[in-house]
């Protein structure tokens, strides 16, 4: 168990990556577009050897050629409408509010159940009341902070960001099923998504020039660090205590630490300011959120 924990909290520490370079590139005048798009292109020939010596992928791509228009709306969905809207969004708000706002995934996650044919699970509504309270907290400070309509443009993409990850990755999951390893369906869902990801680029090219040689590295770097490492390691750690419910909760609550990682990285090396009160008492509510659903979780799940 300690090492499934430790595990599950170095993956936080490198998922956070993502929210701490993508605003320092917003910071230093590096277009959200090339952020986003480079973050995939870079991460899917990286997946693609993870796969092959593992694997193999002509298994995965015959899969994909049998329902293409299925990978490719909900890979585009589950990937491109969930990362875009994110880069966006750190163009106008700090590394630590933008992580703590992505934690409406659970809360979006939970709401998106009857589109499976599920009812929405109601141990869960506390959690997701919780975590709402906490997101409502933050923007208190946020409109605060933020002049015009700006506030929106942090809460609106990331509404959509939350809506979209949960609902492409659970509807390719519905198309896979067991069929395929949680690896080669990442690897699919990056491959399949990529028409986004160069049409975005284009317009990128188009409307900026090309990006700046620090927006590169910085952009290679979130895709070693999150899309890479950060979720080997979390599914390392979860498959470690995936025959104990309970612990496997604990395993996933640790990606509150994401808030955290994002809040001490935007401080030390962006200067951001720290959260108010309201902000503090935000983050506060939101792992609280985080733990209760994880447990909430795990009571509804049958013991293996």
């Amino acid at each position: 168990m300690r090492k499934a924990l430790m595990l599950g909290i170095t993956a936080s520490f490198f998922f956070a990556f993502t929210f701490v370079l993508n605003r320092s590139m917003n910071l230093s005048g590096g277009s959200w577009i090339w952020s986003a798009g480079l973050r995939f292109l870079f991460a899917l020939p990286i997946m693609a050897v993870i796969v092959q010596r593992k694997y193999g992928l002509a298994s995965i791509h015959d899969k994909i050629k049998k329902k293409p228009k299925q990978w490719l709306l909900w890979s585009t969905v589950g990937f491109g409408i969930f990362y875009a809207p994110i880069t966006y969004a750190g163009t106008y708000g700090e590394a630590w509010l933008i992580a703590a706002l992505w934690q409406l995934t659970i809360v979006m996650g939970i709401f998106t159940a009857p589109l499976f044919g599920k009812r929405i699970p109601l141990n869960n509504l506390f959690a997701a009341v919780v975590l709402l309270a906490g997101v409502f907290m933050l923007q208190i400070g946020n409109l605060r902070g933020l002049k015009d309509a700006s506030a929106l443009w942090v809460l609106a993409p990331m509404l959509l960001a939350a809506t979209a990850y949960p609902l492409g990755n659970r509807k390719m999951m519905a198309v896979t099923g067991d069929a395929v390893s949680t690896a080669e369906r990442v690897y699919g869902m990056m491959l399949c998504s990529a028409p986004f990801w160069l049409l975005l680029s284009f317009i990128g090219f188009a409307s900026v020039g090309l990006p700046s040689i620090s927006q590169v590295i910085q952009t290679f770097l979130v895709a070693l660090f999150s899309g890479v490492a950060a979720t080997l390691l979390f599914f390392q750690a979860t498959a470690l205590v995936r025959h104990d419910q309970r612990r496997l909760a604990v395993v996933e609550s640790t990606q509150a630490g994401e808030v955290i990682f994002s809040l001490i990285g935007g401080i030390l090396l962006l200067g951001e300011p720290l959260p108010d009160g309201w902000g503090w008492a935000g983050i506060a509510l939101i792992v609280i959120g985080m733990i209760l659903n994880s447990f909430l979780s795990a009571d509804r799940k049958p013991a293996n």
